[in-house]
């Protein structure tokens, strides 16, 4: 950031920390295509990770971390690849940018101490990067950006540092401005300028990359003009968040405020999180090491992005739930780590990526693992001592081998046969549990079913591990439906847990329609009579039974009332019908779903000394319920939920008018801040079971969703006749 005639040069191989002070942790946040990986393999590229891009040392692939993830696709899995700048370990955590694995996002944010929005020049800042902006500006984690795709025919950096600044500046755009400027060459014959070098604004040196290398140099004369209006916007952002209240006094009274003093309040107040710098990246010329750009950002992560001692940690209690004394980042302190990521590996097994907020891990130590908080989505909760096995740091194919991981570092963890992402790792004889980080929804169902017996066998746990690595996925047995379901983020989602289950755990499975757990009721009062009376020779069977059924207020479940008089139906006998009416109830008695909110009443009957039995009770019951059934209307129940549906003011209107499409009732709208409102509806779940594919398109991914079950209510006749139509051309 300050004037650098030399740069630190490459120091290739990662290697155990000794102290938080040289640890730097970063996450890079955009959305999908903004060029994260390919700026992360530049900067590999750089340090002298990789020997040319794209390529490990040893010859592993660096975009190949995950057998899905590949450089011409979308990445899906949180990647972590180390590198060493200047003395400093830098964690650069590389996050996929599509919605449907936000979940990586937000563990990503939360192994990091500082995040990097990478913004493509040439598509701008979308809503959802927007909305993690918020996110990290809510906790107070300082950002940085970088523009890429400078090569782009429409890029123009001017006015894209522009819009970040009225998008992410919020009430202060003069927080969010360009260190250096792009330097421009001749334009070509589409009218296209390509960058070549930049311009750094504080220094007012040029680092021109014309020749396949990084060349400082004064600015020429026709340059000059170029920096000046820019230079002192810049300069009065800096002393606006400097300490030294007499600064701006100084600079407006013409003083010239000496370079030290501003690259030291520019790194104060960027560590702070209340400066933003903007940075530009392209990607290295054929045969050059330095892609343009990544010099200085990584100057700016190393110099000016806070220390993992210098973050707060997330708070601790024990598993009890009583509260300890925070924690600081001190290798000597207590173990306390956390699993931020969890992979299945065919060759070296379950991999944990580990942050360590205290004390020191090592290789062969037994911890103890507590999780909680996540039984409905299929974790359960436990509190086991495990022995770790070998600690390493990922890169590419590889993990390379480390001695220890100290407070503030991250590692990869093996044979953490129990532990689970988000999950604290702590001492054995003090187990502590951390604060879990905010997990999404997952509201996209996927019903499925094993495609072999062979793939049944192996279903069950596969699917147990798939959910040990993913805790944005919900793992259910419908009991009413009697499927099992994948909850999901999105579609995208969905096909990377089914290829995982294929290609990881072996398990073929279909996909089949989801279906809504419906239920039954009486529309009116009925009658009926069960007679099961059979003779084949010795004992019988033998019973008689007439019941009354009437409706009953939504919640009411299924009562059971006995008004026998004169012994009809003998003492013994009588819980035998209530059984067999129940038993029917689960079943259903028109459509095959369970009956409820109904009153049977007991009235009459007849039993045989000999030939009456419990069982022959039981099923005339049953009879009894179903002949009661077939004179009568029968309605279908759908479950509606309570939804509340978060998007961006100029979206309200469609997201009002499509839940109104649903048959949903909108029952209030509120304000939530940052632009944004909050709408409340009441929507039958029938309706919604795509609503997060929906929603993502109506609002261009900015809009959230969250329902809770309310009750069950009637369907519409024609809707129901529908349905039962289509149930009979599938059977």
């Amino acid at each position: 950031m300050g004037e650098k005639r030399t740069h630190p040069g490459a120091a290739g191989r990662a290697t155990s920390a000794d102290q938080p002070t040289s640890l730097r942790n970063v996450v890079l946040v955009g959305h999908s295509g903004a060029g994260k990986t390919t700026l992360v393999e530049a900067l590999a590229l750089a340090t002298g990770a990789v020997n040319r891009a794209g390529r490990v040392e040893d010859g592993g692939c660096l975009s190949d971390y995950d057998e899905i993830e590949h450089r011409q696709q979308r990445s899906v899995q949180l990647s972590l690849v180390p590198v060493d700048w200047g003395g400093i370990r830098i964690n650069v955590l590389d996050t996929p940018g599509y919605a449907d694995f936000v979940g990586e996002l937000r563990a990503g944010l939360r192994a990091a101490d500082a995040a990097l929005f990478v913004v493509s020049a040439a598509d701008g800042v979308d809503g959802a990067t927007r909305m993690v902006w918020d996110e990290c500006a809510a906790v107070g984690m300082p950002r940085a950006l970088v523009i890429t795709h400078l090569e782009a025919a429409r890029a123009d950096f001017d006015q894209m540092t522009r819009l970040c600044a009225d998008a992410l500046g919020g009430d202060d755009p003069d927080a969010v401005l360009p260190l250096y400027l792009p330097l421009y060459g001749t334009a070509g014959a589409d009218g296209h300028a390509p960058v070549h070098g930049l311009i750094g604004l504080l220094t007012q040196r040029v680092f021109d990359y014309s020749s396949g290398e990084r060349v400082e140099r004064a600015p020429e004369a026709d340059e000059l003009p170029l920096i000046e209006e820019a230079r002192n916007r810049l300069i009065e952002g800096i002393i606006a968040e400097s300490e030294d209240e007499s600064l701006m006094d100084r600079y407006l009274a013409g003083e010239d405020i000496d370079l030290k003093t501003l690259v030291g309040d520019l790194e104060t107040a960027v560590a702070r999180g209340t400066f933003h710098p903007v940075l530009a990246a392209a990607p290295a010329a054929e045969g050059a090491r330095e892609g343009l750009g990544t010099i200085e950002l990584l100057d700016l992560i190393a110099r000016g992005f806070p220390t993992p001692a210098e973050r707060e940690a997330p708070a601790v209690t024990t598993p009890d739930g009583k509260p300890r004394p925070a924690l600081t980042c001190d290798p000597a302190g207590p173990l306390v780590a956390e699993v931020v990521k969890t992979s299945s590996d065919p060759y070296v097994g379950r991999l944990s990526l580990v942050r360590v907020f205290s004390g020191t891990l090592r290789p062969d130590e037994t911890v103890h693992v507590s999780g909680h908080g996540l039984t409905d989505r299929g974790h359960e909760d436990h509190d086991v001592d495990e022995r770790i096995g070998a600690l390493s740091t990922p890169f590419g194919k590889t993990q390379r081998s480390l001695t220890k991981a100290i407070a503030g570092d991250l590692a990869c963890v093996a044979k953490l046969t129990r532990a689970e992402t988000g999950d604290t790792l702590s001492d054995k004889n003090a187990p502590l549990l951390m604060e879990p980080w905010s997990m999404p929804d997952p509201l996209l169902p996927v019903a499925i079913q094993a495609h072999s017996k062979a793939d049944e066998d192996k279903l069950s746990q596969g699917l147990s591990r798939l959910v040990a690595e993913d805790p944005t996925m919900r793992l259910e047995h419908n009991q009413g439906t009697h499927q099992v379901v994948l909850w999901c983020l999105g579609e995208a989602h969905v096909d990377v847990a089914l290829e995982r289950l294929r290609s990881r755990y072996g398990v073929q499975v279909d996909t089949v329609p989801y279906k809504v757990p419906l239920r039954e009721t009486f529309g009116d009062k009925a009658a009926g009579r069960g007679r099961h009376v059979k003779q084949s020779g010795g004992h019988g069977q033998y019973a008689i039974c007439e019941i009354e059924v009437e409706p009953l207020p939504g919640g009411s479940g299924i009562e059971f009332v006995d008004k026998v008089v004169g012994g009809a139906v003998p003492r013994q006998f009588i819980p035998s019908v209530e059984k067999g009416v129940r038993a029917q109830a689960a079943r259903g008695v028109a459509a095959g779903y369970p009956l409820v909110d109904v009153r049977v009443t007991l009235l009459d009957g007849k039993a045989h000394s000999v030939d009456s039995s419990d069982a022959a009770f039981q099923t005339a019951g049953a009879l009894a319920l179903r002949e009661a059934a077939s004179d009568a209307r029968i309605h279908l129940l759908e479950p509606v939920a309570e939804v509340t549906v978060l998007v961006a003011d100029e979206y309200v209107g469609a997201a009002m008018s499509d839940l109104s499409g649903r048959r949903g009732r909108v029952v209030g709208t509120e304000q939530a801040g940052h632009g944004r409102t909050l709408v409340r509806a009441e929507v039958p779940e029938i309706e919604i079971s795509r609503y997060a594919v929906d929603l993502r398109s109506l609002s261009h991914g900015t809009g959230r969703f969250h329902r809770t079950y309310a009750r069950h209510e009637p369907m519409p006749p024609q809707l129901a006749a529908r349905l039962r139509e289509q149930e009979d051309d599938g059977s």
